[in-house]
């Protein structure tokens, strides 16, 4: 049995906890949260919950790390440093080779793995983009997200000064190009202007077309479904206008704890050093024999 630890309860380390008690070579070892004591979800009673890693009463072989992508190189470093291996789901496109730089060298240097960015996208989508690449190794490959909630655009909004509650849609308008319709509950004394400055200036939203909207309340415009459609148009050898495509309808958190658990699986599997999806052996990801898996899917 693969023993794990939740680090961060949220929306995702809840699904996480839901495909951990669906699998059949994971144990939960400990959830770690901010507040340990203050309102312990039902569903983990009989769990040990504490604050620090370094309190858990058994070690476990690996956490997985469902916190705000920019506090997850924090997380890791203090988990590789105690030999744990790490997964998470790090959404920044732009700095994931940095991250993996860096996590590379903590996991070499205490014999531990790390396998970055391994949501759905990037992720399992990355994994599809490369196979495209290969079957049309020139051409254009277009990804185009939503209509949905994007996690990691909502939790950089909530993060801003003066936002109390928020959602990050995220709509797709085709060849990659995307529109973000942010809605909003101010804390009182702010600034709409002020705050909704600021929100388009995060890194998050700086390079899209950005709305935001300020309402009364917020769970009224909550539905955690998205989806994904990827187009490649490209040349198999000398063969032109290949074209292949990719859909699908989800439950955002759902689908990225279902991908945490895959990876974290296939971390036991590897040597030591950071890696991100694309990198691991698919088969990796399964539970099971491998002849069996391989007759059932080859």
């Amino acid at each position: 049995m693969i023993k794990a630890v939740i680090v961060g309860y949220g929306n995702i380390g809840k699904f996480v906890f839901d495909s951990i008690k669906s699998s059949n070579d994971f144990e939960l070892v400990g959830v770690i949260r901010r507040e340990p004591d203050i309102d312990p979800p039902k569903e983990l009673e009989g769990i040990e919950i504490v604050k620090d890693i370094r309190k858990l009463s058994q070690k476990p072989d690996v956490a997985i790390l469902c916190t705000p992508t920019r506090s997850v190189e924090k997380h890791a470093i203090e988990c590789l440093s105690m030999g744990i291996n790490t997964v998470d789901s790090y959404d920044i496109h732009s700095s994931i080779w940095d991250l993996k730089q860096s996590l590379d060298k903590q996991a070499k240097k205490f014999g531990a793995v790390s396998i970055i960015s391994a949501g759905w996208d990037p992720g399992s989508d990355s994994v599809v983009r490369t196979l495209m690449e290969a079957a049309a190794p020139r051409g254009v490959t277009y990804t185009n997200f939503g209509p949905g909630m994007s996690m990691g655009h909502t939790v950089a909004v909530k993060a801003i000064n003066g936002v109390k509650k928020a959602l990050s849609v995220t709509i797709p308008l085709g060849t990659s190009i995307h529109r973000r319709m942010v809605y909003i509950e101010l804390e009182d004394g702010f600034s709409y202007n002020d705050v909704s400055n600021n929100i388009k200036a995060d890194s998050y939203f700086s390079n899209d077309e950005t709305h935001v909207i300020q309402v009364d309340n917020i769970e009224d415009y909550i539905d955690m479904g998205h989806g994904v459609n990827m187009v490649r148009k490209g040349v198999s050898g000398k063969t032109q206008n290949q074209l292949f495509e990719f859909n699908m309808k989800i439950n955002n958190p759902a689908l990225t704890a279902e991908i945490l658990i895959a990876v974290a699986r296939a971390s036991m599997k590897q040597s030591s050093g950071a890696y991100t999806m694309i990198e691991i052996p698919v088969l990796d990801l399964l539970y099971g024999d491998r002849e069996t898996l391989i007759k059932k899917l080859v």
